[in-house]
């Protein structure tokens, strides 16, 4: 079996590719032979050491693929059923054994290249908008990196909602792909100082909340766009972990909260995971969520992903292919 190994903290070169033990199934788990693998922010945290965890790790939260055995106590799942799962690291390889109550059913209709590109970002997409925020119709929101992975489909989550989206993308290019999303006004942040233009689109209001998956670059400014009782959500640090927070500035700002949400914790329990990811695929395949999946690369490239996703250079969902 090959997967990718990381031996030491670092760049993308230290995702390694070798031969690895063909897994077997123990106690409550499935062998999984993996079909698409899912590219997320989370894999270069755990690849850096930013999120520190025991040396060999493999990289990779979800996955796609078919059962082909089932471990002791296994009732729910047999051999030639298609699942998706979120777990912990260790799916970048051609077959995993995850849990079997961290799977769900992929269903009719919907390919596994499709589940292994929803589950997680759409999760989270589904989550910041329902339940972290419960967003409202008439209410705004200010989403950057939009035309990523995750901002893509949580423009069309917070659309969906009835809030107006102001999204922040770096070229012309992902503004068209922010505007498909359903994106009511676009900030170029590379043209325009997002502050300032946020404001002047609001008439000087602010906004209820601001998706912030950015984190360094953006954080400070993104509080200063918030109107009073207005919600910072930082979800990501694409350029860098935000900078340290005096909780009585929120007070001077507006009684402002700020939420570090994990999707971890709002799926942890079975029947959660099981209605969030529901929500997810039937949006999928009735059409109000739509995918873009920017690139796939064999499992052996999985650094030249890594180095892809880290320039901030690509738009939608990266997969990679055992």
């Amino acid at each position: 079996m090959k997967w990718i190994r990381v031996h030491e903290f670092g760049g993308p070169e230290k995702l390694s590719y070798e031969d690895g033990p063909q897994p077997q199934p123990g106690p409550g788990q499935v062998l999984v032979k993996n079909a698409a693998i899912g590219v997320n922010y989370i894999d270069t945290y755990h690849r850096t050491g930013w999120y520190k965890l025991p040396l060999p790790l493999t990289p990779g939260v979800e996955a796609a693929g078919t059962v082909e055995a089932v471990g002791e106590g296994v009732t729910e799942f047999k051999p030639g059923d298609r699942v998706a799962f979120f777990t912990g690291p260790g799916h970048y390889s051609e077959y995993s054994t995850p849990p079997a109550d961290r799977c769900v059913p992929i269903p009719a209709g919907l390919d596994e290249r499709s589940a292994a590109a929803a589950l997680v970002q759409g999760m989270t997409a589904y989550v910041l908008t329902k339940e972290t925020f419960h967003l409202q119709p008439g209410q705004v929101a200010l989403v950057h990196a939009a035309a990523g992975g995750v901002g893509l489909l949580l423009t069309q989550m917070a659309k969906e909602c009835g809030a107006r989206v102001i999204a922040t993308v770096s070229t012309e290019a992902k503004a068209a792909l922010a505007r498909q999303a359903g994106a009511d006004d676009i900030i170029l942040y590379t043209q325009a100082d997002f502050e300032a233009e946020t404001r002047r689109l609001t008439d000087g209001h602010g906004v209820h909340i601001v998706y912030d998956a950015v984190g360094k670059t953006t954080f400070e400014k993104g509080l200063n766009v918030l109107r009073p009782r207005g919600m910072m959500v930082l979800y990501g640090a694409a350029s860098g972990p935000a900078p340290l927070l005096d909780p009585n500035a929120l007070g001077g700002k507006g009684s402002l909260y700020v939420t570090r949400p994990s999707i971890f914790h709002y799926v942890a329990a079975r029947d959660a995971l099981r209605a969030i990811a529901g929500q997810v695929f039937d949006r999928v395949l009735d059409g109000r969520l739509r995918l873009r999946i920017e690139r796939t690369y064999p499992l052996a490239e999985a650094a030249q992903a890594h180095r892809d996703l880290e320039g901030r250079a690509t738009t939608g969902k990266l997969l990679l292919i055992p």
